[in-house]
């Protein structure tokens, strides 16, 4: 066996998601592209791979961070997301829960089973609304071959048949005011995306979120690794088995504007806008 160079890795690496890009048609010539930068390994990686393509799409790029609040933690995230975009001279639009939603993810943990449930809402939340006020035209995340087999068994575990269709390397413009999301490295495994980040040298933020223990999806992470490890290839067979048992169609989908903020939604009132609802009733 070949030693593992950087070269053929990245070589490797990057064929891999322009094969997803070109069989998805996840880029267009021209497109406007907004990234979703926390500066962890994935947006990280997602951020100089299409930097990378930038010239043969033609593509105009930013990047949009957002600050949940999270003392100890986040601050680090930020200062890895502005070096990285800084270095790349790539735009950051820095966006906070505090000064857009008057909360703080600290704030308002207590009042939830999982704090991941208040914060992934808010952060799409706040990321389809900056992307779109940017004009963009996809919406791309670090959302890699892992994250999306655990995001599914979260859904299929739940019954939450309606999120089957959000799953893919691309979502359709289903509202006008719905940015689609692009997930470059849907078939890139997390470990692979860590591996990329040592051999070149990049700064990531490494640290997990303090309170990711609280989700079901660390206890997917660590059964569906243990899998791996004694079947390698499982995490991919899954992916192609709900990628072809699965899939659905976004026009089943039918959003409108809420009524509370203007923001598209699947009901009248939108889940950010139902949360601040709740979270103001209580005194901090």
């Amino acid at each position: 066996m070949e030693p593992l160079t950087r070269e053929k890795f990245n070589q490797n690496l990057e064929k891999r998601v322009e094969r997803v890009i070109m069989e998805y048609k996840l880029l267009e010539n021209g497109d406007k592209v907004a990234v979703a930068l926390s500066g962890g390994k994935d947006s990280v990686l997602t951020l100089h791979l299409l930097h990378r393509f930038q010239e043969d799409f033609n593509l105009q790029l930013v990047a949009i961070s957002i600050d949940e609040g999270i003392s100890g933690y986040r601050d680090r995230g930020l200062k890895i997301a502005r070096e990285n975009a800084s270095k790349l001279k790539i735009e950051l639009v820095e966006k906070s829960f505090s000064d857009e939603l008057d909360i703080k993810l600290d704030q308002i943990s207590s009042l939830y089973k999982s704090t991941c449930i208040p914060c992934g809402v808010f952060r799409r939340y706040l990321l389809n609304k900056s992307a779109y006020e940017w004009g963009a035209d996809k919406l791309a995340t670090g959302h890699n071959l892992d994250d999306e087999i655990q995001s599914f068994l979260m859904s299929f575990a739940r019954a939450d048949f309606r999120r089957f269709s959000k799953f893919g390397p691309k979502l359709q413009k289903i509202h006008p005011k719905l940015v689609p999301r692009i997930k470059p490295l849907w078939k890139i495994p997390e470990k692979n995306v860590g591996i990329w980040a040592v051999l070149n040298g990049v700064e990531v933020h490494f640290a997990e979120c303090p309170y990711s223990h609280q989700s079901l999806r660390a206890k997917l992470k660590s059964y569906l690794n243990n899998l791996e490890e004694k079947s390698p290839g499982t995490k991919m067979m899954l992916l192609e088995s709900f990628r072809k048992t699965f899939k659905q169609q976004e026009s089943l989908l039918e959003l409108v504007e809420c009524e509370s903020c203007g923001e598209p939604s699947s009901l009248n009132i939108c889940k950010a806008c139902e949360m601040r609802e709740y979270i103001d009733s209580f005194e901090f």
